[in-house]
């Protein structure tokens, strides 16, 4: 699965985010690793299942919990060439949500093609 390119090995690594976006740091710290696979020129890919599609969702207000909301950082990761963003289809019907009520452009694939894209993978790092 893993490409050369000149002297350097490309692996894809794919970041499957399942928590919701507070209450821990498993998101945040997500989305760091994930920049830094990216600084390295790594072929990375998101998925967000279960509570992880809350991670993705528009109009989050974090003033309560004195946190800062991080979720637009997720339109920075274009600039890093991470475009796979990946999101479980029936994860976002379960929460009541759709697409449209995303911060970013996403794939939306069903349970069975995220197993198959999970399957293709070098490494799979789960949040």
């Amino acid at each position: 699965m893993a490409e050369q390119t000149g002297e350097a090995v490309v692996k894809k690594f794919l970041y499957v985010n399942r928590k919701a976006p507070y209450g821990t740091i498993y998101a945040l710290e997500s989305l760091e690793v994930v920049l830094i696979g990216a600084a390295f020129e790594q072929d990375v890919s998101l998925a967000f299942m279960g509570d992880g599609v809350y991670q993705l969702t528009k109009g989050q207000d974090t003033r309560g919990l004195e946190m800062k909301n991080f979720s637009p950082t997720f339109r920075a990761l274009e600039d890093y060439d991470v475009t796979k963003l990946y999101v479980e289809q029936e994860a976002l019907q379960a929460r009541g949500l759709t697409e449209a009520d995303l911060v970013v452009p996403v794939e939306v694939v069903s349970a069975q093609r995220m197993a198959e894209i999970m399957e293709n993978q070098d490494v799979i790092l789960s949040f």
